[in-house]
């Protein structure tokens, strides 16, 4: 099969034949049909998130089981999956806690070294990120990172909720639990940030305040759900958001960009018991600066947010149903659609704000 490959930062991806073998035990074997391109892809590539190469990125896909393993018994031939790369065991102390996303024991649903590995490149291992590969033409996982869909969904929109959508709507209901008639400001109109907008908006928030620096994209997120958008190029996006929620800040904050300023400035708007939640990854390396006066004073709260604190098997599916109802909108946030060959061009895009999302497609 064909794949894109990340060697080292800065470099472009390269296409390579990669061998996969078959499914076993607990393994589906996927082709892929669609694939997000994910701001966390680019960051690897860019440096920002260290990885050594080679290695497979792409963690949003969709596509058609091809093969499974002897005792999965969930899925079979045919059947259309959404994945999601941060697999559970199932059994750990997180996952029977009900928190799956922290999964501490991932190591159990990979192969054992001596068994002969999933892909190969020239003869050696290789490895997809987080044990997925959703830029390449098929993938090999196991089956907790799958979860069935029905066959008349269109699979490049249902391809977003593997990451951006589950992480934004994921901060929104899991991590959150945003409260009907409460206020939200929303760092970043990107996948994610769109996704934690349109979440809030089913939530019951009253006013849902949208900040970028792309007019482009706030014109989206008032079209996904937002009441109010602060264009942060040319004002104060604390100060603006203060006034418009009354002066003294607001309910819930989330941060989907990944830098210090946009982090602090999530802190920053918070109104007296507020809560904000870090969603974007930053720089390896990167610290943000708050005073801890004014979170203390005010009973403020600082939460991180990881992969949307998602319960996969159960958070996916209530997503689906609610595309399916019309009340969760992924078709407006596909802007391009592209092939394995452009996911450079779709890296320069998203870099340039030009984007939501841009979606590899794999010919059926």
């Amino acid at each position: 099969m064909k794949a894109s490959v990340f060697y080292e930062p800065g470099k472009p991806l390269q296409i390579q034949e990669i061998d996969i073998d078959d499914p076993h035990g607990h393994e589906v074997l996927v082709k892929n049909i669609a694939s997000g391109v994910c701001h966390s892809d680019l960051h690897i590539v860019e440096g920002k998130m260290p990885f050594s190469g080679p290695i497979i990125l792409g963690h949003e896909p969709a596509g058609i089981v091809e093969k499974v393993g002897e005792e999965v018994t969930e899925f079979a031939p045919g059947d259309h999956v959404i994945a999601r790369v941060t697999v559970y065991c199932g059994h750990c102390t997180m996952c029977l806690s009900g928190a799956p996303n922290q999964c501490i024991n991932r190591v159990s649903t990979q192969r054992k070294p001596h068994e002969r590995p999933r892909m190969m490149l020239n003869g050696r291992k290789i490895t997809g990120l987080a044990d997925g590969a959703g830029f390449a033409e098929k993938m090999l996982v196991h089956e907790h990172a799958l979860v069935k869909i029905d066959k008349d969904i269109p699979l490049d929109k249902a391809s977003l909720i593997g990451c951006g959508v589950m992480t934004g709507a994921g901060a929104v209901f899991n991590t959150a639990k945003v409260q009907p008639g409460t206020t939200v400001a929303v760092f970043g109109a990107g996948g994610i940030g769109l996704s934690a907008i349109q979440a809030a908006r089913i939530a019951g928030a009253r006013r849902i305040i949208a900040v970028d620096i792309a007019e482009n994209k706030l014109a989206i997120a008032r079209r996904l759900g937002a009441t109010h958008a602060v264009d942060a190029s040319n004002s104060d996006p604390v100060e603006e958001i203060r006034k418009i929620a009354g002066g003294g800040g607001v309910d819930y904050s989330f941060e989907a960009v990944g830098t210090k300023k946009t982090a602090e400035a999530a802190i920053q708007c918070l109104a007296v018991r507020g809560t904000a939640t870090l969603i974007g990854l930053l720089p390896a390396g990167q610290n943000i600066e708050f005073t801890p006066g004014f979170v203390i004073s005010g009973e403020r709260k600082i939460q991180g947010c990881l992969s949307g604190s998602t319960r996969w098997r159960i958070d996916a599916p209530r997503l689906v149903e609610l595309y399916q109802q019309g009340r969760l909108n992924l078709d407006d946030m596909v802007s391009r659609h592209g092939r394995l060959e452009d996911l450079n061009e779709a890296f320069r895009a998203m870099k340039a704000g030009e984007v939501v999302r841009t979606i590899l497609m794999f010919p059926e």
